[in-house]
């Protein structure tokens, strides 16, 4: 299988991730009218208990085997991939193993004291077999990250979905007569087995008989050390987010209360903060997160080589792709942020609170390949300190600002507008200070010129439809902009032949229309 350059890898995982994200949407849609509320609720209990589980088993391991199994394979040594791949392994199976004990052991303890609910039990003894499945996937598709081989994971991660889509209308309705508790297990139950089905297609996919010949242990103690030190800092970001995500909730409904409002009120304003505005606004992190995998090896690669052209390139590559992406995204929910929350949520009221988040976090588009560079530079503890210290700061000003009654829920909004811009720019910092980058502000400014004359476009073409209903009228002003913004792109010389040609299968069949 042909190693594949950063922007292939990336569109690979980009349209993947999109087919993945839809059928995911799907199957919630299904799960949810099988389940109702009560039957959810007992699936999102163990939900974060489950996320730190998987946080602890990788160790982050598989953002550093893709960097270690680049560096390895940029200098031809096939024994070091071997060693990776069997500390990996050994480690993760280790962990692993004692997790599912542990889980095991203290599960009742925990729904029993912890949950409001004991019927989570059942639950969270199902989600249980996905610790060690979790962990020989995420060896592999470190080792296909590394290989810089998008296909398989994209793959796997499509069949994932689709395996348990298929099982759960079935398994689902079959386990409903026993119970809500059982039903919900069976719920989760099929999202392990379409994790197993993955990860079996990962192994055939994978050179037959690697992993068995790949226990050499020669040097294991250099490689481990080698693991863990983009590992660790890469598992203190899942920490991180993890604790940000439990204590957030907790300050917002405290400050918004001695803001003086109602309980009633309180819950209603962080569900339109939470539940509405912030998945519009991350919904587009998927192609972040596509680049930012596939940046991690390729910058790797290159900085063993030491060829800082080739990094800059790639650097140059991903910010580019990022503000292309993020541009459109955040005009598009800026100005139409009163219709887009009317027709997806009919919540008209949560607008206002888009219109300020959405501009802000035009920033975070660029987190995400901004931190794969310094991972991939091999100062992954810089950047879970620069993500320490925005959160930090984001999760202080959260009550003094929401507490103050003329702030209310946009102190919360500016608090993590803060902490976005914040995070970004530190990222930022860190890499000029590593490779003396540059940004290319000609071109970006172009991009920006672009998006902001397609927002104008967007504003005139809604008002002129304004006798359409509210989803045409919608639909066909941000088409209209896009398309405008996608010739802009053209005719500023942004998107050139060259960048088309990078699109596979696809790109050489119509390169021929682009300039030079």
């Amino acid at each position: 299988m042909k190693k594949q350059s950063l922007v292939k890898g990336a569109l690979v995982l980009t349209a993947a991730a999109f087919i993945t994200k839809l059928l995911g949407f799907i199957n919630s849609v299904i799960q949810s009218r099988i389940l109702g509320s009560e039957g959810i609720g007992l699936v999102m209990m163990v939900m974060p208990l489950m996320g730190l589980l998987l946080t602890l088993t990788t160790l982050g391991l598989p953002v550093a085997i893709s960097k270690l199994v680049a560096e390895a394979e940029a200098q031809q040594q096939e024994g070091k991939v071997k060693q990776i791949l069997a500390v990996s392994l050994l480690i993760t199976g280790s962990i692993g193993i004692l997790l599912v004990v542990v889980t095991l052991s203290f599960g009742h303890h925990f729904t029993t004291h912890f949950l409001t609910d004991q019927r989570a039990y059942y639950s969270l003894l199902a989600l249980t077999p996905i610790i060690p499945i979790f962990a020989l996937s995420g060896v592999i598709k470190g080792y296909f990250r590394g290989k810089q081989q998008m296909n398989p994971i994209a793959i796997s991660q499509v069949l994932e979905q689709v395996v348990r889509i298929g099982l759960i209308y079935a398994f689902v309705q079959w386990l409903l007569p026993y119970g809500v508790e059982y039903a919900a297990a069976g719920a989760i139950l099929c999202a392990v087995v379409g994790e197993a089905a993955s990860l079996l297609y990962l192994i055939l996919m994978f050179k037959k008989g690697s992993l068995l010949r790949s226990f050499e242990t020669s040097g294991s103690k250099s490689t481990l050390y080698e693991l863990l030190h983009t590992g660790l800092p890469t598992t203190g970001n899942g920490f991180i987010h993890s604790i940000a995500r439990v204590i957030s909730p907790i300050l917002i409904t405290q400050g918004l209360a001695k803001a003086g409002m109602s309980s009633v009120l309180i819950t209603k304003q962080f569900g339109l903060l939470a539940g509405f505005v912030m998945p519009l606004l991350f919904f587009p992190g998927f192609i972040n997160h596509s680049l930012a995998v596939a940046l991690v090896p390729a910058i790797s690669e290159a900085n063993v080589q030491k060829n800082f052209r080739l990094i800059h390139e790639r650097v140059y590559q991903a910010i580019r792709i990022a503000l292309i992406v993020g541009m459109p995204s955040t005009v598009i929910l800026t100005i139409f942020a009163e219709p887009l929350m009317t027709v997806i949520y009919h919540a008209s009221e949560a607008a206002v609170l888009l219109q300020v988040l959405a501009p802000f976090f035009l920033f975070h588009y660029f987190h995400a390949p901004l931190q794969s560079t310094l991972v991939g530079l091999g100062y992954a503890k810089a950047a879970m300190y620069n993500n320490l210290i925005a959160r930090c700061t984001s999760l202080l000003l959260i009550y003094p600002l929401c507490s103050n009654p003329k702030l209310g829920i946009m102190g919360v909004v500016l608090a993590m507008s803060i902490g976005v811009v914040l995070e970004t720019f530190l990222h930022f910092f860190s890499q000029v200070k590593l490779i003396g980058y540059r940004l290319n502000t000609i071109e970006m400014l172009k991009i920006v010129i672009a998006g902001l004359l397609m927002g104008y476009l967007g504003k005139w073409m809604f008002a002129k439809l304004s006798d359409l209903s509210l989803i045409g009228q919608t639909s066909l002003s941000v088409a209209g902009a896009l398309f405008l913004y996608s010739c802009l792109l053209v005719f500023f010389r942004v998107v050139r032949r060259r960048d088309i040609l990078r699109i596979p299968k696809i790109g050489p069949k119509v390169a021929f229309l682009f300039p030079r």
